[in-house]
């Protein structure tokens, strides 16, 4: 009996989906690999570099003046790159003069290169002093930027006469992806739900309400290792976020006080710049995840369901992950 090759079983339109969303993350890898960090650098931008002998308080000052969440550290004695300071930083001096009050000189007059000794005592990570050279493959920064615990990665060049260390600029997770959105075709065949591909964080979910004192949501986010606790209602509808970098502006210029309000009333005091609170569902599909970051400044997206409601958090961790290492 003949067989026609018309009647050969086509692969169905999920087959073709599971196909598609392979090819096109293989092909994202191959666009990564043929990049360095200085192609994902504007022609013209602005880098604030600390010196290590600034008092913590300016440096806050010093940021939030600038509207920014982190900046490279420069020790002058050594003439070295000497890490990354990010919200996580002064958390941690927070921590440490919640636990001793009495040390408010101390904390008061602190020095950058004095935050290791505040990380040794409070028993948490020292400032993260990863780096890579801005022309070396950007799929080998994204790798590298995953391993360290800001997800951001220094750039750090040599001058050629001297070899002196040179910082370049700061790679964001935001950044990249954005870069991938806008350059990357491919991100429209991403069209499997993000709820089939093992990337949304809901298991051991931390969330706070209105009422939530202050301190109580940096301890929450100490201990959980995230930058931003979801804000809920009774009933579990999302109603907003706080993140680690309002806590920047409640302790402006060493105060501490403020810290016993509540988060609705810090909420209040947040600037007007705030980007607003992105949420999806987990039949949205990652192609729609990434058109959002092509068009809008997105740190994390909240999953909820049909009515609101709160069931997991998708950040750009994961999407960045997947994007690198996913297997399906």
């Amino acid at each position: 009996m003949n067989i026609n090759p018309t009647d050969k079983a086509q692969p169905d339109a999920g087959e073709n989906v599971l196909l598609e969303q392979r090819l096109a993350v293989e092909s994202i890898r191959t666009f990564l690999n043929s990049k360095t960090s200085y192609d994902v650098l504007p022609v013209s931008y602005r880098l604030i570099v600390l010196d290590t002998s600034l008092l913590v308080k300016k440096s806050l000052n010093v940021l939030l003046q600038n509207n920014i969440v982190s900046a490279p550290l420069w020790d002058s004695q050594t003439s070295r790159f000497a890490g990354l300071l990010t919200s996580s930083d002064f958390i941690n001096v927070i921590q440490y003069y919640f636990s001793n009050p009495d040390k408010f000189e101390l904390v008061d007059k602190l020095q950058l290169d004095g935050l290791k000794d505040i990380e040794r005592a409070i028993g948490v990570d020292p400032l993260d002093t990863a780096s890579i050279h801005p022309s070396r493959p950007l799929y080998e920064a994204c790798i590298k930027m995953m391993e360290s615990r800001s997800g951001r990665i220094p750039l750090i060049d040599k001058d050629e006469e001297t070899r002196r260390e040179i910082v370049v600029s700061v790679l964001t997770q935001y950044r990249i992806l954005k870069f991938v959105a806008l350059n990357c075709r491919e991100t429209r065949f991403l069209k499997r739900p993000i709820g089939d591909l093992n990337i949304i964080s809901d298991q051991n979910l931390k969330s706070c309400n209105m009422t939530t004192p202050v301190i109580d949501v940096i301890q929450l986010l100490t201990h959980a290792g995230v930058s931003s606790v979801p804000i809920v209602d009774e009933n579990g509808f999302l109603v907003n976020v706080y993140e680690a970098v309002d806590v920047l502006g409640l302790i402006k210029g060493g105060i501490y006080n403020d810290l016993s309000l509540t988060v609705g009333e810090a909420l209040m005091r947040r600037s007007d710049d705030f980007e607003g609170v992105y949420t999806c569902t987990r039949n949205d599909k990652l192609s729609t995840i990434m058109d959002n970051i092509r068009k809008s400044r997105v740190h994390r997206f909240f999953v909820v369901d049909e009515a609101g409601r709160l069931m997991g958090v998708l950040t750009l961790s994961d999407i960045l992950k997947y994007i690198l290492l996913g297997t399906n």
